[in-house]
């Protein structure tokens, strides 16, 4: 019975150590950025979603719009920010974000584009570390989208 104990604390301290050693990795800038000017694509894992790599299970819509590119940006950037992002770089057509999960602070990336001529914002989100995300990141931008067409179209 003893030995069971043991064992059981064991795992359990093997396995928060774990999280404990991925929160702290996921810390650690990855390469972002635009890759021949688009969206990087995503590694092959499914945390992560892009909406630049059609026919993928990677793939998700890019968010669209009508009327002003500059206004359209100035929406999802406060869409953004409003879901709890932090934005590291802006250049008026590129954006860089980061999150941090409430509990072990594992640090995802999200990233948007302009297309202003194509009228749609491409999005690419993605997780630092892992390999699975329970579909965190694609619901990160689908509440993404949905709080973009809600100010978009109030504006």
């Amino acid at each position: 019975m003893k030995i069971a104990i043991y064992l059981i604390a064991a795992a359990v301290a093997l396995g928060l150590g774990l999280f404990i050693y991925l929160s702290m990795d996921s810390r650690k800038a990855r390469e972002t950025g635009l890759l021949n000017g688009k969206l990087r694509p995503c590694p092959g894992t499914p945390n992560c979603v892009v909406s630049e790599d059609g026919g993928k299970d990677s793939y998700i819509e890019p968010l669209t719009f009508s009327g002003e590119p500059g206004a359209a940006w100035e929406h999802a950037k406060e869409a953004l920010t409003e879901l709890g992002g932090r934005i590291e770089k802006d250049t008026g057509d590129y954006l860089w974000a980061t999150f941090r999960s409430r509990i072990w602070r594992f640090v995802d990336d999200t990233e948007l584009r302009l297309d202003a001529a194509g009228k749609v914002i491409h999005v690419r989100s993605a997780s630092r570390v892992g390999k699975g995300d329970l579909g965190v990141n694609r619901k990160r931008v689908e509440r993404l989208r949905n709080l973009f067409k809600t100010r978009h179209l109030g504006a």
